[in-house]
């Protein structure tokens, strides 16, 4: 008998299927403009091939739960978040989650249930977005972010404010500021705001790092400097995603002959070949909510 866990987050849909024991299958795809087909296209992607019979529940979590009218039960991201850290690895008692528009803070107790939770203001200030944004300045992306600031002395980035933060970047570039420094400076600047809603919360013991941002090293290192403690490197990218750089067959192939280039990095997508449905699926859902490649689907 399998369960499956659908999370529709703000920029990516992730979806697992679970025997009970182990991740059997799992797909991660960009949200698009629309949380509830994303969301029908990843369950289709992991039922393929099972009869629904074998399928005991499936549960959905994220922003566009609201939207899945084929699940068997809606939990908040907070919960599913200190179930499955505590799956994976029972000993951890603090979450740090930065997804693409907010930061958390999650304490668990030793039944994995939550016992307190924080987030940060509303508004991008330190989470995917911000990074995003503020990348694109240093004609960068998220993906390459990490590689450009690896070594170098972050730069005062002093505004959280995403819009002021890039007006502060513009004023940088103009000084001949080194963009490896900027780069370490924004990294920097998410590491300061993550540490901060830390210190409103309780810390115990090593640090889960969830999200799309874990997956940054220097930022993880820069964590760690600052609160002189582990954060921890468990198999997260089973239950929480991260940054998908992996390409597709034919579609790719005629994306790659078109030059195309965009800032969420599907240039980089389109210079590997599918090796499998996932790869495929991956494109064909970030054509479906880009009017640039329509043409090429």
């Amino acid at each position: 008998m399998y369960s499956i866990g659908i999370d529709a987050g703000s920029t990516y849909t992730k979806g697992v299927l679970f025997d009970g024991e182990n991740i059997s299958k799992k797909l991660i795809i960009p949200t698009g403009s629309s949380p509830k087909s994303t969301s029908k296209e990843v369950y289709e992607y992991l039922t393929k091939d099972i009869d629904n019979s074998q399928i005991k529940k499936v549960v959905g979590t994220g922003y566009g739960r609201v939207s899945m009218d084929f699940i068997d039960k809606k939990v908040t991201e907070i919960t599913c978040h200190a179930k499955g850290i505590f799956f994976l690895n029972p000993k951890i008692r603090t979450i740090l989650d930065i997804g693409g528009q907010d930061i958390k803070v999650i304490n668990i107790n030793e039944n994995g249930s939550v016992e307190n939770f924080l987030m940060n203001d509303k508004c991008a200030a330190g989470t995917g977005k911000f990074l995003e944004i503020t990348s694109n300045k240093l004609d960068s992306d998220i993906y390459n972010i990490d590689e450009l600031a690896k070594g170098a002395e972050p730069e005062n980035i002093s505004s959280m404010c995403t819009v002021f933060a890039e007006s502060e970047i513009v004023s940088l570039l103009a000084r001949d500021v080194c963009k490896k420094k900027i780069a370490a400076g924004i990294i920097k600047s998410i590491s300061n705001k993550g540490v901060s809603l830390l210190n409103k919360s309780k810390i115990v013991d090593d640090i889960a790092f969830t999200g799309g941002l874990a997956n940054i090293s220097e930022l993880v290192k820069m964590l760690e400097k600052d609160l002189n403690k582990k954060i921890s490197d468990a198999d997260l990218e089973n239950v929480s995603g991260g940054v998908i750089e992996q390409g597709t067959g034919t579609f790719g192939k005629k994306l790659y002959r078109a030059n195309v280039k965009d800032e969420t990095g599907v240039w980089r997508l389109t210079q590997k070949l599918a090796k499998n449905d996932e790869d495929a699926l991956i494109l064909k859902q970030y054509a479906a909510n880009n009017s640039d490649y329509h043409q090429l689907s």
